[in-house]
């Protein structure tokens, strides 16, 4: 037994420098967390095809994100091969409602050949957001992939921070979330801020709307565009509570409460009642700012889109951009009837807010965002053909930076310190490093975005239309997409002239075409 004695100090020794090293190390946040121990987890995912093959589940049974999903943000963040061998092991002919894209021969777009094309890809929104209805600050979005709003307060400092760096190395928005503009947003992404209905940020200290404040607020920070929150996919019309106990200095600032105390976000909002009074908010917001201003909606009971298309159709009041948030989508903790069941899932939902505007001929004015699980490519380019400008990204994002789907997110025991307000687990996420995989993973779904698109024979994913996507309905039969959702043709796509500037946009830089010249021999 001499050298199980003598091998005792050793491993001992090993093991602390083990400990010592994953402390160390900036990578992986779990690590970092969890010292040692938190290998099992690699060790188990490393081994895990294996396991789930025999005995657990498949690469497409995990929910909300399958482990093939998961996968793919993954290696995109890293800049590590995120192709799939050996074909699909998706049931494509058994699966209703699979949606397949189709590729064309001979395309206008040729899509360019060289070796790293489409590796660094600039894919700018299509229309101009605020142009037609003139306001000071009108832009185009130089991204059609931008942040969702997610809270400093429902996801940690380091978070946002990372969120925040990699939006401006990638050259997208990120949205601040309801929840308030925080000194972690302020790390050279710009942004759009999010009004939510307890007006965090820009309130005073009855807990009134400030209109004072606000403009203050935009007037010294990178905001580019105003949202006001109606409702959420994760938990349309509810309010919110955050405990006494969670509203740390730094939440009570940036919120502008006070510290300790519980803090209410009401169900409705107190600056308007109706649809009149909202548009007058509006126009009131843009003229006071000069920036776009906008919707984030769920979808529910349409009449208030009919009531609020036929009031901007009549009196030239107007938003500039709708956010469709699909009921399927959402970072936010929620009761389980909210998150199974209430509201639309995004598809449903934005078709027919999308239907709505056309009907009336203001689709063509408004920029449609979309949210719920589009930052897969697949989700993303359906988007596109029923009428998305551009999409946001959430929980996608939160993968990017490190999120395993510990579904711990109302816990405040996120392990990957992503959405926790414990000082301990957020340690454990480096913001810089984070930054970097948030942003390659934008880059790659843009990139993925354009090669679809070219294979459709169009030189951007906004330029695709309905009848580029089918739906399966079983194993003999499949549906295009206009006709699924009751599209005329022509709808889903920009105006005429945004279609021509996007195009001379999307093909001023280099020339199209394949690496090697024709032959003297070819024909046309």
């Amino acid at each position: 037994m001499n050298w199980a004695r003598r091998a005792v100090p050793v491993v001992s020794a090993a093991v602390a420098a083990l400990a010592a090293r994953d402390l160390l190390q900036r990578d992986h946040a779990l690590l970092r967390n969890f010292p040692v121990i938190g290998r099992a987890r690699y060790l188990l995912e490393a081994i895990g095809p294996e396991l789930r093959q025999y005995i657990v589940a498949g690469n497409n049974e995990e929910r909300p994100f399958t482990r093939d999903q998961r996968r793919w943000i993954y290696a995109s963040a890293k800049k590590e091969n995120n192709y799939f061998g050996f074909g699909t092991d998706n049931d494509i002919e058994y699966t209703p409602g699979y949606p397949i894209i189709k590729h064309r021969t001979f395309g206008r777009a040729v899509p360019p050949s060289t070796p790293t094309a489409g590796h660094e890809v600039e894919l700018p929104c299509a229309k101009v957001l605020g142009g037609p209805r003139g306001r000071a600050k009108a832009f185009r979005p130089a991204s059609v992939v931008n942040i969702s709003g997610m809270s400093f307060g429902s996801l940690s400092g380091r978070a946002v921070e990372a969120l925040n760096k990699g939006a401006a190395l990638a050259g997208c928005l990120q949205n601040t979330g309801e929840g308030g503009l925080s000194p972690y947003h302020r790390n050279g992404g710009d942004l759009v801020f999010q009004l939510g209905t307890a007006y965090f940020g820009c309130r005073d200290e009855r807990g009134r709307f400030s209109l004072d404040r606000l403009k203050d607020l935009v007037a010294g920070a990178p905001v580019r565009a105003l949202e006001i929150k109606l409702s959420q996919g994760a938990k349309p019309s509810l309010g919110g509570l955050l405990p006494g106990a969670k509203v740390s200095a730094e939440i009570a600032a940036t919120r502008g409460i006070p510290q300790g105390q519980d803090c209410v976000s009401p169900s409705r909002h107190a600056e308007f009642s109706d649809c009149d009074s909202l548009l007058d908010w509006v126009e009131l917001l843009a003229a006071e700012t000069g920036l776009p201003v906008g919707i984030k909606s769920a979808v529910g009971d349409l009449s208030f889109w009919d009531e609020l298309t036929a009031l901007m159709r009549d009196t030239g009041r107007g938003v500039d951009f709708v956010n469709v948030d699909g009921g399927e989508g959402g970072t936010g903790a929620a009761p389980l009837i909210f998150t199974d069941s209430v509201s639309l899932p995004f598809q449903q939902g934005f078709s027919r807010v999308y239907r709505t505007f056309a009907e009336k001929d203001l689709h063509e004015r408004t920029v449609f965002v979309g949210g719920g699980k589009l930052g897969l490519p697949d989700n993303a380019i359906v988007a596109f053909a029923l009428g998305c400008d551009m999409v946001n990204v959430g929980r996608e994002a939160m993968l990017a930076i490190g999120c395993i789907q510990a579904q711990k997110c109302h816990t405040d025991t996120c392990p990957t310190g992503v959405a926790t307000q414990n000082p301990w687990l957020a340690r454990g996420l480096d913001p810089t490093l984070k930054s970097v995989r948030a942003a390659n993973y934008l880059r790659t779904l843009r990139r993925d975005l354009v090669k679809v698109a070219e294979a459709c024979g169009v030189e951007h994913p906004g330029l695709i239309d309905t009848d580029a996507v089918e739906i399966l309905d079983g194993r003999t039969a499949s549906t295009p997409l206009r006709e699924v959702y009751g599209y005329r043709p022509g709808w889903g796509l920009p105006s005429a002239a945004d279609r021509a500037e996007i195009v001379r946009l999307m093909t001023a830089e280099a020339p199209r075409g394949g690496s090697a010249p024709p032959s003297p021999t070819a024909v046309g």
